[in-house]
């Protein structure tokens, strides 16, 4: 792997988890506040507007960034490229933001104050360049640029936000966030394109292409927004939706570690892909799948033992039903990763999007069924079982698909140190919460117990990937002394 790779990977790691981790530092405090009701409400209503802003912005995003790292090379293209691109998502989004005002602002139901808020989300995305930005392979800028509107937004929470009654005061800090955060990436530009020429820019050729990516976004928001407008609609208790918002929340910020990677990847395989060079685009594929062997997995045997721990002292009382989807939303981390790869990092930058948008269509068929035949019954927990089953089928679908283009059986023989160095870790968790109580100091312990195990097993074994990890800890190391 490239030394720019590497760095964008962890530019684009550091982006992705910050995302995440900053609601993650705010949620034990939010949650105990606000309470799951509120938060129910909050992880509705936003899969609403989010089903919204989907359709406004097509597939504009990941075609950008694909059409971007073609022309990267070129300023005159790339600038007319992006200036068709943005022309077009802003006319699609003001479509969705005049229906979505219609519908749910204007129209009459118990939600409205909080809709007429996440009109300022559907804006916000509208000047959503973060694309352009992974095209060119520069991620440095997306990080630094958010960090300080992030931070600046967990201020505001801890200020603002100091009861049940402040569930209004939470939304606007959540759209405003959105709202800073992408328009403060369009100071770069000047540097980077020529301003818009008129009469040279041809916005609707990218309708049919940008409409190619969008069926298999559409079926994938099916398993990842639907659930929770599905739980939220089905369920009358508003707090199964917080449930399962929480503990998806912990799941896919540790997924972040895992798929990073095929965000920094897609745009150079494209671009490898562009010149020929199919050997090279082999070689990027080969090291990924070791790379999701070897994080999927201690973070999947990791969740399941500390869950009972780490629960409890986390959100506070009345949250118990997250100990128990944490473990069963956790496989979806080595199946997302594995799509990933087949998906995003293979079949998208070699234009195979027909394969892609069937294996997601799949997984979209057999999400709603499952929701539609277990939320009923089982509330949150149907909808989590459900998830991990369409992932199945989505990963499923693609190895069938690549069963020509990668040796699977070799794939799957390489996962097994990783597999068996996990499940030792996991053994030894287990062991060492028989002797430390529940609480922090068990979580603590046993994530330092599981490293260690994890790591040394791999080092006994003299897997490759452990020993590029430390390198890069110590690269680190060295540089921050200097």
């Amino acid at each position: 792997m490239s030394q720019s790779v590497k760095k964008n990977y962890l530019y684009n790691l550091t982006y992705q988890m910050l995302t995440l981790i900053l609601p993650l530092v705010t949620t034990p405090y939010v949650s105990r506040v606000l309470g799951a009701q509120n938060l129910g409400i909050y992880s509705y209503t936003l899969s609403i507007s989010a089903f919204f802003i989907l359709f406004g912005s097509l597939g504009i995003a990941m075609y950008g960034q694909r059409e971007i790292a073609f022309v990267r090379d070129s300023r005159e293209k790339r600038s007319s490229t992006f200036w068709e691109i943005v022309t077009l998502r802003a006319i699609t989004m003001l479509f969705s933001i005049v229906i979505f005002y219609i519908a749910f602002v204007n129209g009459n139901n118990d939600y409205r104050m909080y809709y007429r808020i996440l009109l300022l989300e559907m804006i916000g995305n509208v000047a959503d360049i973060s694309w352009f930005f992974q095209g060119l392979e520069d991620f440095r800028k997306t990080v630094t640029r958010n960090m300080a509107v992030k931070l600046a937004s967990v201020t505001c929470i801890f200020l603002f936000v100091r009861s049940e009654d402040d569930l209004p005061v939470y939304f606007l800090i959540y759209v405003f966030s959105i709202l800073l955060g992408n328009l403060s990436l369009w100071l770069y530009l000047p540097k980077l394109i020529y301003g818009p020429r008129r009469g040279k820019l041809h916005v609707f050729r990218h309708l049919r292409p940008t409409l190619a990516l969008f069926i298999p976004q559409i079926a994938v928001q099916v398993y990842t927004i639907l659930d929770r407008t599905m739980i939220g609609a089905i369920i009358a208790d508003k707090s199964e939706v917080g449930y399962y918002d929480q503990a998806q929340k912990i799941v896919k910020m540790l997924l972040t570690v895992v798929t990073s990677i095929g965000t920094v990847l897609m745009p150079r395989i494209a671009h490898t892909y562009a010149s020929g060079d199919m050997e090279k685009v082999h070689g990027y594929m080969r090291k990924s799948f070791r790379a999701v062997f070897f994080l999927a997995f201690p973070l999947i045997f990791g969740i399941i033992s500390v869950s009972d721990a780490f629960v409890p002292a986390f959100f506070g009382a009345g949250y118990d039903k997250v100990r128990i989807l944490m473990p069963v939303i956790s496989p979806i981390m080595f199946l997302i990763g594995m799509s990933n790869v087949t998906g995003t990092q293979y079949l998208l930058p070699t234009m195979r999007q027909k394969e892609y948008t069937i294996s997601v269509l799949a997984g979209s068929g057999v999400n709603f069924c499952m929701n539609a035949l277990l939320i009923p019954h089982f509330g949150a927990l149907g909808a989590s079982i459900g998830t991990v089953i369409a992932e199945t089928a989505v990963t499923g679908v693609q190895i069938f698909f690549t069963r020509h283009d990668f040796q699977w059986l070799r794939i799957i023989r390489s996962m097994g140190p990783y597999l068996l160095a996990a499940l030792a870790m996991f053994a030894g968790c287990l062991a060492f919460r028989h002797f430390i109580p529940a609480g922090w100091s068990s979580v603590i312990g046993q994530v330092v117990v599981s490293a260690l195990l994890y790591g040394g097993i791999l080092m006994l074994m003299k897997d490759p990937c452990v020993y590029m990890f430390l390198n890069a800890v110590k690269k680190r190391g060295r540089k921050s002394k200097e």
